[in-house]
């Protein structure tokens, strides 16, 4: 099992030395969150398959297998279509102006520290698989469920972005339609519910060590609602459209869906914030 872990942590640390390579000769930081999921998804799965016991993968092990490569391809290769058509994520540019001179040498430092959240995060998946309780639970059912109305949820929000951002009536508007109506980040919120589904695979049949697969929404919660998704991106919002995004923050739940703001009724938008 130590190798096992070690061998993953070094295979994340090498994964996001490359992506770090990758942006610097692209300039298009968009890479690095593309060569993030994929790797962490590929931890998943090794951690998921990798035999313990000298017996092959038992059908809970293949589930979560299938699950976290369902998971990776989908939101790496989302992220992997835009970059390509040469759109760079704004919170790392941001992070450009903010470091100036010292951005790649702290880039690097930032995306190795992203290796090791990746290697925490891919530990709740290991402790998913690694439930030695006996056949295919109701829970376990339940968790490919929250997993799959994750992942669908995301690619939907992603779509209702990317077909009003494509739609010429919508030019100079920030999108307010669909699930992004109900909350500014549907797709962050997706992406924790998707984490969520591991626990469910983890915990249960006494096993004690399931509870630890607990830390991997949490991780993801705080990484998304307070780190690296949600203050850099809105920050950048507002610098850029003022009022306007602020109008929207008033009527719009931040992170978990709900109705909007009734008492906010949505304005005319200058610019187009995403």
């Amino acid at each position: 099992m130590t190798s096992l872990l070690l061998t993953v942590l070094l295979g994340l640390a090498l994964a996001m030395s490359f992506a770090w390579l990758l942006q610097r000769l692209t300039g298009n930081c968009s890479w690095v969150d593309v060569v993030w999921s994929f790797a962490t998804g590929a931890a998943g799965v090794v951690f998921a398959l990798a035999p313990m016991d000298g017996s092959g993968p038992n059908t809970r092990q293949i589930a979560v297998a299938v699950l976290v490569a369902a998971w990776s391809l989908r939101l790496g290769g989302h992220i992997a279509i835009r970059a390509w058509a040469g759109q760079d994520d704004p919170r790392y540019a941001d992070l450009r102006r903010q470091w100036g001179g010292q951005f790649e040498r702290r880039l690097f430092a930032f995306l190795m520290i992203q290796a090791l959240v990746a290697w925490g995060l891919a530990l709740s998946m290991l402790l998913a698989a690694r439930n030695p309780a006996p056949g295919f639970r109701w829970i376990d059912v339940l968790g490919v469920a929250v997993l799959v109305v994750a992942v669908t949820g995301e690619a939907v929000a992603d779509w209702q972005l990317r077909r009003f951002k494509f739609d010429p009536a919508n030019k100079g508007r920030v999108c307010d339609a669909g699930l992004w109506s109900w909350s500014r980040h549907p797709n962050y919120f997706f992406e924790w519910l998707s984490w969520a589904a591991y626990p469910l695979f983890a915990i249960g049949s006494g096993w004690i060590w399931g509870w630890l697969a607990l830390t991997g929404p949490a991780l993801m919660f705080w990484t998304l609602r307070y780190a690296s998704g949600v203050p850099p991106l809105e920050a950048h919002m507002a610098r850029r459209y003022g009022d306007a995004f602020r109008d929207y923050q008033a009527r719009t739940n931040a992170f978990f869906p709900g109705p909007p703001n009734s008492a906010n009724p949505a304005r005319p938008y200058i610019g187009d914030a995403r």
